[in-house]
Formats: C-alpha cells, sequence, structure tokens
C-alpha cells in the first residue's frame, strides 16, 4: 500500500480503491483518450470531498471529479485520484415545487431528478441523450444541453447556485453578483472588461473555454454560470441548487423529412419564431431503418407543447405548414413519440460506425455555428471531410447550431493520427470562419483544448490561464484540461492496443476476425449503466441489480481493453480482474441488441473463459452444468430419472450434490422428466400425413429432459396448422463424415446412434473446444436434412439463439454452420411462415411474463407478438432477464444477483397480473425461475395454444 492510499483510507468514511478493476475501470470516459489513475475514491459527503483534496494537495497529486464518464473529450480522466460521485453523493437533497428549484448531490443522475420533477408538472430543461445514465455534476461541469435547449437554454442557464470546493479546501457558494468569487477573481475581470465584452462569440451554443464573460457586471457577475463548463479544472462541485422549468402538458412531434441533411440544416433556423421545443437533425445514415418515418434522406425532429393535445398538435402543423419538406408526419401519441426519440438517442453510439461497419471516432463532436449559417458551415465541413479522405454524418442540434459527428480517422498507425491532426487543426479554422465555438455542448478536455488560441486569440487563452490561476494556483485540479492542455493527439486509447490480431476461438465476422476491434467497439456512452429499462429492453441486468460499474457492459469492455493494453491487466487472459468482472455477467446477450454499437458480451466472456481455464481446472459448476446435455443423456439412456429425481428430493443428499457441482443451496435440483420427448415421439400413435410443408422440430436438451411437454404440444399445434413434423437424424455414419447420404451396407454397420445439440452450456462455461466438437457432430446428424429446404424449428429461444449466432460464429470456417443457421425459426415464426392461413385457437385471456432475453437480442419477437394477438391473448410482456439465466443463476455464489434480476421486470409483472392471466415463458430457465421464486407455473407459447386445441 503507498503512503498516498494509506493517507486516503485513513481521512476518508467512502471507498478507496487502489486496485488494479478500480483504475481500470476509470481509464476512458467516452472520448478517444485514455489515462491512468493512481486510485479512485468514492466520496460520502464534502467532507471526505475537502480531506482528499488535502491528502493529495500535501502530495501534489491531481484530483479528477468523475460522473456518469459519458464524457467525449476526455475530461473524466486522469493520472492521480479521480473522485467517482456516482456511488454515494447522488441523492436528490430536495425539490421545491413552490420556487421551481431542486438541490442536488453530483452524483444525481439526471433521469432520477426529471422522475421526481415530473409530478409537479416540473422538468429540469437540459436533457443529452444520455440523460438516463450522466450525472448533474457532469452536466454542470460540461455546461451540458441536449435536444430542448432551443427552449430551455444550456445547463449553465438551468443553475442557481453551486457549493464548491477548491484545491486548497475552501468552500465557496457560488451566486450572482460576485457571491463566492474566490480572491483576485473581481480584479481579473474588472482589469479586462473590454476584451470580456468582445471577444467572446454570441451564440447559443458557446461552451468552449471559461465563461468569463458571465461576469460581467451586465450579465450579473454570475460566478455560478461562469463556474459551468469549467471541467472540474476550477474546483470540485458538492451540491448545486438548479432552476426547474414548467413541463408541458402534452405534446407533440412533427418529423420532417428533407432530401439531404444540407436541406434539413437550412430550414432549421427559420423554424425558430415558431417557438419549438426541440429541432432535432439526422441524415439518413444514422437510421437502421426508415419504417415509420416519413419520406427522406434527412430529418428534422421538432417537439412542440401545448396546454392540451389539442394545442400541441396544431402546432406542430403549423411547423409542417411553414416548412418546405419532401414529406412530413405528425405524432401525438406519447408511445409513437419515445420509439422515434429513440432513433435520435442511439444516434451517438450508432454514429461510431460507418454504414458498411467500419470504424468512426469521436474528436470534433459538437462543434457549433450561428443557426442561420448552418448550411454553409456543413457544405464546407463536408468539403473539408472529402479533401482529407475521410467520411462521417453530422446530425445533432439544427435549431441550436450544433452538430455531432464521427469520423472514420484512422487512429491506429502513424499516417492516420498524423491525418486526424492536420483535419482538427484546419477545422477549427472553418468553425471560426463561420463564428462559431469548438465546443457547443460536450466541453474541449483534451480534444480541442489546443486549438482554443484558433478561436480566442493567444491573448484570451491566457486569461483563462490567470482564471485558472485564481481559483487553483497548485494546477491540482484535471490538469492538461481547456488551459495548458495535452496535445490533442496523445493519450489515444487505442496506442496501447495490441497491433496484431489476438489468436480467438470465435470468428467475430463484424469486426473482421479481430478480437482488439471487437472490443473498441465499446466507445463509452454507457446505455448499459441505465438502472430501469422500457419496453422489452434487456441491457444490462447485472448492474442494475449491482450498481457497480465493473458489472456494467461498459466496465467490462474497460477491463478487456486494459486485458490486451497489458499495462495495468498484466497478466492477460489469466487475469483474475477480469474474470470477476465477468463472473456477474449473464450471458443474456442484452447488449448485442440494446447497446448502440452492438457490443456482445456474451460472446466475449465465453472467448475469455475458454483461454483463462486452458490446460486447468475449472469451477465445478463448468462440469456440472456444462456438460449438462452429457448427464441428462445419459441418465436417459440407463432409465435412471426417476432414481435421480428420489435423490435430489432427499435434502442432505442434494445439499452435498449441490456443493460437490458448484451449485448455490439456495437453488432447488429441477425434477428430470419420467419420459424424454424423442421416446414419446418414437411411440405415439400418428395420424394421417398432412399435405404441408415439412418441419424439423429439434429436440433441445431442455424440452428433451426437463420440459417434454412443450415438445408435445408444439407438435400438437404444429400438426394442427397442417405442417409436417419430423424430428432430426440420429445415425451418423463414421466413414465419411458429413455426407449422410451413404447407402452402403459398410457406413450402416458402423453407424452410430447421436443427438444433435446447439452446444450453448459448453459456450456459456467458455468450453469452445468441446463446443466446437459437439456442433460438428450435430451437423454431420443435420447433414440430411441441410441437403433439403426443411426449416429447423427450435421451442428453447437459447438454443435457438445459439444456432443463429455461436454456430456460425466459432464454427466459421465449416459453411455448414451458416447453412443451419439460416434454417433455424422460432415456434411463431415457422407458423408464420409455413402455415401463413392458419388461424389460432382463440385463448382471449390477458398474458404476462417476459420476452426471452435471447430472443430479444438475437431472434426478435414480432412474429410472436402476432401470433399472441391472433390467439387473442392481451398484453405486453416486460423486458429485463429472468436471471436464472441457463448456468448463471444456479451458480455459487449468484443467487443473490439472479434473485434480484427476476425483482427488477419479471416478478413485479407477475404479482400484477390480472386474475386469469395467462403466465408466458418460452425459455426453460424463465419457468424455472418463476417456479422457484414465485412459484408460479410459466407456460411456452406452444403449451397455451395446444390447451386451447384440446377444448376444441
Amino acid at each position: 500500500m503507498t503512503d498516498l492510499e494509506a493517507a486516503l483510507r485513513r481521512a476518508v468514511r467512502g471507498e478507496v480503491g487502489f486496485d488494479v478493476t478500480s483504475r481500470a475501470l476509470t481509464t476512458m470516459d467516452a472520448s478517444n483518450y485514455r489515462r491512468v489513475p493512481l486510485g479512485v475514491v468514492a466520496p460520502t459527503d464534502a467532507d471526505d470531498v475537502a480531506a482528499v483534496l488535502e491528502v493529495c494537495r500535501e502530495r501534489g497529486v491531481p484530483v479528477v471529479a468523475r460522473g456518469g464518464g459519458t464524457s467525449i473529450a476526455g475530461q473524466a480522466t486522469g493520472t492521480g485520484v479521480v473522485l467517482d460521485f456516482t456511488r454515494h453523493m447522488n441523492r436528490l437533497v430536495a425539490l421545491d415545487p413552490q420556487t421551481r428549484t431542486a438541490v442536488v448531490q453530483p452524483g444525481l443522475v439526471l433521469d432520477r431528478l426529471q422522475d421526481a420533477a415530473a409530478p409537479h408538472g416540473l422538468r429540469f430543461g437540459p436533457d443529452p441523450s444520455t440523460h438516463s445514465r450522466c450525472t448533474l455534476g457532469g452536466m454542470i461541469g460540461n455546461n451540458s444541453c441536449g435536444s430542448h435547449s432551443v427552449a430551455w437554454g444550456t445547463t449553465a442557464d438551468s443553475v442557481r447556485e453551486l457549493s464548491v470546493l477548491t484545491a486548497r479546501g475552501r468552500r465557496l457558494r457560488l451566486g450572482q453578483e460576485w457571491a463566492g468569487a474566490p480572491e483576485g477573481l473581481r480584479e481579473l475581470v474588472d482589469g479586462d472588461l473590454a476584451r470580456l465584452r468582445t471577444g467572446f462569440p454570441d451564440l447559443p451554443r458557446r461552451i468552449s473555454g471559461y465563461a468569463l464573460d458571465a461576469l460581467l457586471p451586465e450579465n450579473g457577475a454570475d460566478v455560478a454560470r461562469s463556474f459551468c463548463g469549467s471541467e472540474g479544472t476550477l474546483g470540485v462541485l458538492t451540491e448545486a441548487v438548479v432552476r426547474l422549468v414548467e413541463s408541458p402538458r402534452a405534446r407533440a412531434l412533427a418529423v420532417l423529412g428533407y432530401a439531404d441533411e444540407a436541406g434539413a440544416a437550412e430550414a432549421a433556423a427559420g423554424l425558430l419564431p415558431l417557438g419549438p421545443l426541440t429541432v432535432e437533425g439526422m441524415a439518413v445514415d444514422l437510421v437502421p431503418s426508415t419504417e415509420g418515418l416519413p419520406r427522406g434522406g434527412a430529418w428534422l425532429f421538432v417537439e412542440t407543447g401545448g396546454a392540451t393535445e389539442a394545442e400541441a398538435r396544431a402546432r406542430a402543423e403549423a411547423v409542417v405548414r411553414a416548412a418546405d419538406v419532401v414529406d412530413a408526419l405528425v405524432v401525438t401519441d406519447p408511445a409513437g413519440q419515445r420509439t422515434l426519440w429513440r432513433i435520435r438517442e442511439d444516434a451517438s453510439g450508432t454514429a461510431t460506425r460507418m454504414p458498411d461497419g467500419s470504424e468512426a471516432w469521436p474528436g470534433w463532436e459538437d462543434c457549433a455555428v450561428p443557426p442561420a449559417r448552418l448550411g454553409g458551415y456543413l457544405r464546407d465541413f463536408r468539403s473539408l471531410l472529402s479533401a482529407h479522405d475521410l467520411r462521417g454524418t453530422p446530425y445533432g442540434h439544427f435549431g441550436d447550431g450544433c452538430i455531432h459527428v464521427r469520423i472514420d480517422f484512422d487512429l491506429l498507425t502513424d499516417a492516420g493520427v498524423a491525418r486526424f491532426r492536420r483535419f482538427s487543426e484546419e477545422l477549427a479554422d472553418v468553425v471560426v470562419a463561420h463564428g462559431g465555438s469548438l465546443s457547443g455542448e460536450h466541453g474541449d478536455g483534451q480534444a480541442r483544448a489546443e486549438l482554443l488560441p484558433r478561436m480566442y486569440g493567444a491573448e484570451t487563452v491566457a486569461l483563462f490561464e490567470r482564471a485558472k490561476a485564481v481559483w487553483d494556483p497548485d494546477d491540482l485540479l484535471n490538469p492538461g484540461m481547456l488551459v495548458r492542455p495535452a496535445p490533442l493527439d496523445t493519450n489515444l486509447r487505442f496506442s496501447v492496443l495490441p497491433r496484431e490480431p489476438v489468436d480467438v476461438a470465435f470468428g467475430y465476422p463484424s469486426d473482421g476476425g479481430d478480437f482488439s476491434a471487437a472490443v473498441r467497439r465499446c466507445v463509452g456512452v454507457a446505455k448499459c449503466r441505465t438502472t430501469s429499462v422500457s419496453g422489452t429492453g434487456v441491457m444490462c441486468p447485472s448492474f442494475r441489480a449491482t450498481g457497480d460499474e465493473q458489472h456494467s457492459t461498459r466496465g467490462r469492455a474497460r477491463l478487456l481493453h486494459e486485458m490486451l493494453a497489458g499495462e495495468l491487466v498484466t497478466d492477460g487472459w489469466r487475469s483474475t480482474e477480469v474474470r470477476d468482472a465477468l463472473d456477474l455477467c449473464l450471458s443474456c446477450k442484452g447488449c448485442r441488441s440494446d447497446c448502440p454499437v452492438e457490443v456482445d458480451m456474451a460472446t466475449y466472456k465465453a472467448e475469455f473463459l475458454h483461454h483463462h481455464y486452458e490446460g486447468r481446472r475449472r469451477p465445478a459448476a463448468h462440469y456440472a452444468m456444462g456438460w449438462l446435455p452429457v448427464w441428462l443423456r445419459w441418465a436417459a439412456r440407463t432409465r435412471t430419472a426417476p432414481v435421480v429425481n428420489a435423490l435430489a428430493s432427499v435434502r442432505p443428499l442434494a445439499a452435498v450434490a449441490k456443493r460437490l457441482g458448484g451449485i448455490a443451496g439456495e437453488r432447488e435440483v429441477p425434477r428430470l422428466a419420467g419420459e424424454t420427448f424423442s421416446r414419446w415421439w418414437r411411440r405415439r400413435r400418428r395420424g394421417p400425413a398432412g399435405d404441408g410443408d415439412l418441419v424439423v422440430l429439434w429436440p433441445d436438451t431442455f424440452t428433451e429432459h426437463l420440459s417434454p411437454s412443450v415438445g408435445r404440444a408444439a407438435v400438437r399445434v404444429l400438426e394442427a396448422a397442417g405442417l409436417r413434423v419430423a424430428l432430426p437424424p440420429t445415425l451418423r455414419g463414421r466413414g465419411v463424415i458429413g455426407d449422410g447420404t451413404s447407402k452402403s451396407a459398410l457406413a450402416l454397420l458402423t453407424a452410430r446412434r447421436g443427438q444433435v445439440c446447439c452446444g450453448l452450456t459448453y459456450v456459456s462455461t467458455g468450453q469452445l473446444d468441446r463446443a466446437r466438437t459437439v456442433m460438428r457432430r450435430t451437423l454431420d446428424l443435420m447433414a440430411p436434412v441441410l441437403e433439403t429446404s426443411a426449416p429447423v424449428v427450435v421451442l428453447e429461444p437459447s438454443c435457438a439463439a445459439a444456432l443463429r449466432t455461436d454456430l456460425p460464429e466459432l464454427l466459421h470456417d465449416d459453411p455448414r454452420a451458416a447453412r443451419l443457421a439460416s434454417r433455424v425459426l422460432t415456434f411463431a415464426e415457422a407458423l408464420e411462415r409455413h402455415a401463413p392461413h392458419w388461424t389460432p385457437p382463440a385463448v382471449n385471456l390477458p398474458a404476462v411474463g417476459q420476452t426471452h432475453c435471447h430472443q430479444h437480442a438475437v431472434l426478435g419477437d414480432a412474429a410472436d407478438r402476432r401470433l399472441r394477438e391472433s390467439a387473442g391473448l392481451r398484453g405486453e410482456l416486460c423486458g429485463g432477464c429472468c436471471g436464472l439465466a441457463g448456468n448463471f443463476g444456479f451458480e455459487e455464489g449468484h443467487y443473490e444477483v439472479s434473485a434480484a434480476c427476476a425483482e427488477d421486470q419479471l416478478l413485479p409483472a407477475v404479482r400484477e397480473a390480472p386474475d386469469g392471466a395467462v403466465v408466458l415463458a418460452d425459455g426453460f430457465s424463465c419457468r424455472t425461475q418463476l417456479e422457484q421464486l414465485a412459484g408460479v407455473r410459466g407456460r411456452h407459447l406452444a403449451e397455451v395454444l395446444a390447451e386451447e386445441l384440446e377444448k376444441e
């Protein structure tokens, strides 16, 4: 333990983390930059902050304040001690509806303030797209804005008073009329009034530099406003009094379609006199699907408000009439508006990929120009991109002249970094030529501070340095930001990654087979750090359960990044820090779909476990549950299921077995079926074959041995729909593997029986060599099926997802894998595609439950929704993850998190279900979790339909 760490532990009551994990989690924010801190402190109150500043000042150690870590210019990283305000100093201290003010701590997430203000008809005006995880402290530090800034301004416009600690320990209460000003600040302003009155561009989104003009007497000498946007370089915020605004009772959204982004940009300023709440712009490049949008190549999202829905709609329609558009759409339905806004909010992540899938990066994320000059600026911007052979798609706050864009910079080679510098210098000149600000929202940080002399001139920048010296004479707070900045092309986070591809098992087809590129996908926008999900969203259940960054998708990606870098995490694939962070990953695959850049942590976890335990003894649970298909087949062949069930019902024996198998003691061992699904299939009486399409029903391990009733029900429904049902072949020749067509006597004599398996349990435990063996054996068995056009119907969503994604990505060198993956259909998809004219029985009951997380992430549930609707099953299924997640919830040490995940969405939905509601759970894990935690029997949709058919 270093002297610094020991001193901090003595001085503060909050957590002090100098371990590898704590440091690795804060090396980066959402920018291109990386700085490794000495340690992290989570203060409990202002006294803790003061103690940290004293300890660090005595030792000359820099201090950096950090909120949600979503800054895009590098200002939330540092080489000294990082203060993490999200763990403890995250309270809403008070909210006064009468004065329309709130008192907040710096770590409070914006959405929590909005939730508290909403019942009073109030809200906080600024709302960045990261509103579900950004903090008020970070917003004040960056002077954040968001989509509603045309109506309610920047964060500085919403700040009343700030409680601040200086680096030398002074406690200040900042406000107007010089309230809280440190000694020397007024004299600095009085000595340079002319420069302050003439040297700052007059535009709505001027965020770059220090807001020293707020200290002018005609501006109220507002020290609090001047402090906003200082990026933690002047003082450390401990509390804020913020102003709330009245939220319109009703809103409407006019989506205006234009031929291109230039047309949208030129139209934006003309809409401002109509008093819109937002004027947001984006082009078609950033939209995965234009479904639900009006015709056009670019759109303006113009929100209007009113006392009634009719008034809001009338204002939106007035906007449409005033706009010269290709097409337009007005939406008043709140759900419809949320769906459209999600398209815009996800653009910050979507923009990190070019349309062809190549990478794009921040660096010029938020420059701003006067709104009336936006069209001309965009044309010059496009010309500069072309001159440097770069690509990028602008989007953002067109009504304020603020543009977000990610550009396909090559930040991996010296030549690419040199071009990044040249482009940055030239673009800064273009922005200034249009009367703009280098930053219009996210601050300068390291990304743009070096270029501030081009915007302000050397003398004004020197004034910034003098202001910094007044507040922080020892240069202790966030050095290298805003004044005396580090060069914009140093500390790049990619420079530490290996240049050659890492040897891996999965194919990573979307990343060119490069695991480093896969890890680089995480850009830090932290959508995985949200504490609640809406609709069918899943990501990230472990973070919602623990609130710990290392159990978020971003946190795990950061640790993998540091593992590849080898500087902080030094033992590579053997790292215990990475292992422990991945331990609570449920492999729900939610991030594969919910993360704007489609980070696939379930795959990364399987990859890591494969290497981590290579040649070493694994945890007992990997053998007990990873090899579950083997144990269950053994029980079936020996017909010992009744014996196993009897032994499992003897508590002392079950306790010993669970302890030996690494299974949580709180769990009950599921009962094995007395008759497997395949055995039932062989003995059942078959009616006359229909003349419908042939479908091959996949007997997954769970349906086969644990829930054969699901398989029987599926056969009943599929055949009722006129389909011909078959099971996969079970004979595999020992001769030429995979041809599946030989008729020779020798081949028949040497053939042996086998059973198809998707390999899921081996993949989820990282036993990838075994998984490949099992998958290849399955492909051999399925060879005759692949010679036909028959689809493969998979009832268990996790197995269907494994066949769709894990199979072709793990056996990327076997073309049969992709062919089988393309054949996989869910139960509902099979009925919709192959029995389109069949009408399901009318159940006519409310339905509750949870969309399986793998179905949400990989398979999609559109066909299931339509089938439920057709059967009269009313209601929406919730999102999230049930928490059992295959082997995860059974493993020792996971029970509490597993139960917490179930309590997040699933269990409350079931408890609140109306009388007579059908509880749907297509996954075996989901049904088991419901049974063990709530005593409720969940049913597969096939079972519900089959039961209704029996009544007819």
